[in-house]
């Protein structure tokens, strides 16, 4: 199959719809509207003009950022897709990321394999990731 690997935003329906067939929790509209023209960098593959996967990096652009939103649709997974995302934001992470800046990311299942090519490691025991979502549980 021929994909191609452009450095762009998703929109919000783009990004809606890509989270949801990759099985990511679903996000708010208003959180997407404001949320994705911060991101830092992000890339969509595209099959036949169409965006099939994204990865973003958020962050302050400094000292801390955070590769998130890597999504593939599950027709076009096993291709390397995956791994082809990584590398792009990988690359502009070395290009523009000052020495000492804190990269993090969370792993979900086996995708800790793939993170680990491109340097993550865990980093349990000394630290553990927490998350919390807003309006759940503050009820």
């Amino acid at each position: 199959m021929d994909y191609q690997i452009t450095a762009r935003t998703p929109d919000v329906e783009t990004f809606a719809r890509l989270r949801a067939v990759s099985g990511l929790s679903p996000r708010g509209r208003d959180g997407m509207e404001k949320g994705l023209p911060n991101s830092l960098f992000a890339v969509l593959v595209l099959y036949e003009g169409q965006p099939i996967g994204m990865g973003r990096i958020i962050g302050d652009g400094g000292t801390a950022y955070q590769i998130t939103d890597i999504a593939v649709d599950p027709a076009h997974q096993g291709n390397g897709l995956g791994k082809a995302i990584m590398g792009e934001l990988a690359a502009w992470l070395e290009r523009e990321a000052p020495e000492g800046a804190y990269v993090s990311l969370i792993a979900d299942g086996d995708a800790q394999h793939l993170y680990a090519k491109f340097g993550f490691a865990p980093v349990m025991p000394a630290s553990i990731g927490m998350a919390r979502v807003m309006g759940e549980g503050d009820r």
